[in-house]
């Protein structure tokens, strides 16, 4: 069974968690560009995909309108109540939810969705929530490892021949 909609934090997972700040105020991340894969993927499946961050950043943004992420939720305090409210929107449940996260304010959300992945680099406290095994740290590309964990590797044989390879 594939989930209905995938969600995704972005600092530790996308990044490694790491912000940048030059004298003048500006402020940096470094995102791997191998997780836009894991939007693509999705996509093809028609799933949609989400951030939810507690950043308020427009980086993220910029970052989601470039990959053309489906929703994209800055400075969110209340994560759980967010993917509830997605999950009423898309009449589906939170069993059919894949989320990924990695410190504190991810912890409800990965104890109540379906599909739980949790960086390798994340505490302890919260990788014991993961119910899907990735092998990647944050910032390395494992939002994409863990899109393609759960649509497993003949569904993704199958977009790479398609698209990438045949390009139907």
């Amino acid at each position: 069974m594939l989930p209905k909609l995938i969600l995704t934090d972005i600092d530790g997972v996308w990044t490694d968690g790491g912000m940048y700040y030059d004298a003048t105020g500006i402020e940096l991340k470094k995102f791997n560009t191998y997780d836009s894969a894991g939007v693509l993927f999705a996509h093809f499946l028609h799933i949609p995909v989400g951030i939810i961050t507690g950043e308020n950043t427009e980086i993220v943004q910029r970052r989601a309108d470039k990959l053309k992420v489906d929703y994209c939720y800055l400075g969110a305090k209340d994560k759980i109540s967010i993917v509830k409210s997605l999950c009423a929107e898309l009449s589906i449940t939170l069993a059919e939810v894949a989320y990924i996260g990695d410190d504190l304010n991810d912890m409800e959300v990965l104890s109540e969705v379906g599909f739980a992945g949790v960086p390798t680099s994340a505490p302890f406290y919260v990788k014991h929530l993961a119910n899907i095994p990735l092998s990647k740290k944050g910032g390395e590309g494992v939002f994409r490892e863990f899109v393609e964990t759960i649509i497993g590797e003949e569904q993704l044989n199958d977009i790479i021949n398609k698209v990438y390879l045949t390009g139907q």
